[in-house]
């Protein structure tokens, strides 16, 4: 079950390694880390437990 993913911030286009617990699942917000702007996380988990993580710009 992954918990770590590298993602790439719609903003400043950096990549920046996140951590999501491994029970959740959905949509949540979260700030970048390097510039601070909002990130809408879309977060899917298969059978195995292993996730698929999709970042937009939060409106």
């Amino acid at each position: 079950m992954n918990t770590e993913f590298w993602v790439t911030c719609p903003y400043c286009f950096e990549q920046v390694e996140i951590y999501i617990e491994p029970d959740v699942e959905g949509e949540f917000v979260q700030d970048c880390e390097v510039c601070c702007q909002p990130w809408r996380i879309r977060l899917v988990r298969d059978a195995e437990g292993m996730g698929f993580v999709e970042v937009t710009r939060a409106q």
